[in-house]
């Protein structure tokens, strides 16, 4: 039995595609909103943003990265630069729940087998759904027409270093490009609502979120057994 056992072992990372080693952990950081009512500022974390990831390391340059991530986005004429906005005065909340897979590629080998300290650069780019609330503004004051979804192109640059053995670090910060121009409410997409619409209606809004995650490293070297 004991050698039964011995050999199940041995051939289980062979089952999980030779055991490459597996990453889970969480993301804090802040989230801003880049669109038709507020501020225009790419970087400018206005509210917490958290959330869990998972990463499948297929080698030490690529690894699938799936993730949820939640925060609020909002926007303040009132902090734009642009006259005409903060003359305007508008301003809303929205609350994102994202979804995300993809590939993210270092631009250093990153061999989590190796526990000698290293660092790297890398991207992540794949394809995120997001649920969110559709706004209009009537009267200066917004409202929520219907809750919806849609999809968005994250695009995330970072750099991470293994702070231990097990342990993962990085600092990035991620742009979402939307394939929507109403988490706003400059642009609803309920025909009733077209008199509304405001803002340059041939752009789609960017949601930003940027932070730090900590990954927790596991999986073993594939074992061989002797003959």
């Amino acid at each position: 039995m004991k050698k039964i056992f011995n050999l199940l072992l041995c051939f289980l990372p062979f089952i999980t595609l030779n055991a490459q080693i597996n990453e889970i952990g969480v993301f804090l950081g802040g989230s801003n909103f880049v669109g038709d009512v507020g501020s225009t500022t790419y970087i400018a974390p206005e509210k917490p943003a958290f959330g869990i990831l998972y990463k499948w390391n297929k080698s030490p340059r690529h690894s699938y990265r799936f993730s949820y991530t939640q925060s609020n986005v909002v926007g303040n004429d009132f902090d734009s630069d642009e006259t005409g906005r903060s003359r305007r005065g508008y301003k809303f909340k929205n609350n994102i729940k994202e979804l995300s897979a993809g590939l993210e590629f270092n631009f250093f080998d990153f061999n989590l087998h190796d526990y000698h300290p290293k660092i790297t650069p890398y991207i992540y780019s794949g394809l995120s759904y997001f649920n969110y609330d559709e706004l209009y503004i009537s009267g200066g004051q917004t409202q929520k027409d219907k809750n919806s979804s849609s999809f968005a192109i994250p695009i995330i640059l970072g750099i991470k270093s293994n702070v231990t053995p097990h342990l993962i670090l990085a600092a990035e910060v991620g742009a979402r490009y939307t394939f929507t121009d109403d988490i706003d409410g400059s642009n609803p997409s309920n025909g009733n609502l077209a008199p509304l619409r405001f803002g340059n209606i041939n752009n789609n809004d960017w949601y930003v979120f940027s932070g730090l995650t900590l990954t927790y490293t596991f999986g073993k070297k594939p074992c061989y057994c002797a003959e």
